[in-house]
């Protein structure tokens, strides 16, 4: 069984890093994802299939790490909700 510690540090991995995203769009985008991710799987026992969620997980963090750092090369004007 893996550790709920373990859980809690990659699901506020994920958030931190869908913060650094520098388009407000695709900030809120991948939040969300993160968030509902997170909700609709707190529920699986099974030791199998949490393994496959996390390792899943763990890809979707390299991978929000590499897009955050492409926006932050490519930023645009911030929007008028972002002025706020």
């Amino acid at each position: 069984m893996v550790p709920k510690s373990q859980i809690l540090s990659l699901y506020k991995s994920l958030l931190k890093e869908s913060q650094k995203f520098s388009s407000y769009n695709f900030r809120s985008y991948a939040v969300r994802k993160v968030r509902d991710a997170f909700r609709e799987n707190k529920g699986v026992t099974d030791s199998h299939v949490l393994n496959n969620k996390l390792e899943e997980a763990y890809k979707s963090l390299e991978l929000i790490k590499r897009q955050a750092l492409i926006s932050q090369m490519y930023q645009t004007d911030k929007l008028v909700i972002e002025k706020m």
